[in-house]
């Protein structure tokens, strides 16, 4: 399936982006000098990138459409198991969000809060990432009838092209990059 293929290179980057969030974390714990705006950065990735533009393909198309298709795999199942995952991955957003903000206005002690959220959230999501690419993927392109497969492709497809004529993709895998620099 070639939304499928495409979901996993998201996820490769979603993935680089966790390795920026642990540098900039392993900084802020050994106190070294950081542009902590960067953050704000990282969160923008998240919820624009990983969030809004990969997860919401995920839930409104992928996850959607094998719920409709196997009532097992949502109700209490891998699916619903997924949607709670991403929940807490937009909590720890939000929780690293607040952080910032508090360190900011001068309460150093926040940056314990800052790398605890950005940890968990890394954690969270590589975790997370691997079972959609071993284990949930698989078991779409293994169990869904083709014309189905090709519903979720042509639909993927439709929200690829539009957030490619928003720049979505380039803006943020620019802003990968800039980070990357940064940290290595």
């Amino acid at each position: 399936m070639e939304s499928i293929d495409v979901m996993i290179k998201e996820h490769d980057n979603i993935r680089r982006m966790l390795i920026v969030i642990r540098k900039y974390s392993y900084k802020v714990l050994l106190d070294e000098e950081i542009d902590y705006y960067d953050f704000y950065k990282i969160i923008d990735f998240i919820r624009n990138y990983a969030d809004k533009h990969h997860h919401m393909k995920e839930e409104n198309v992928l996850f959607r459409i094998m719920g409709e298709n196997f009532k097992q795999f949502a109700n209490n199942g891998p699916i619903t198991g997924m949607f709670i995952e991403h929940d807490m991955g937009r909590l720890y957003t939000s929780n690293l969000e607040e952080a910032l903000k508090e360190y900011q206005k001068g309460n150093d002690e926040k940056r314990l809060d800052i790398i605890a959220n950005a940890i968990s959230y890394t954690d969270l999501l590589y975790r997370h990432t691997e079972k959609e690419n071993t284990a949930l993927y698989r078991l779409a392109e293994k169990t869904l009838p083709e014309e189905i497969k090709k519903q979720i492709d042509v639909e993927c497809e439709q929200v690829e092209k539009e957030a490619e004529e928003k720049g979505i993709q380039k803006k943020y895998l620019n802003l990968l990059k800039e980070l990357e620099s940064k940290v290595n």
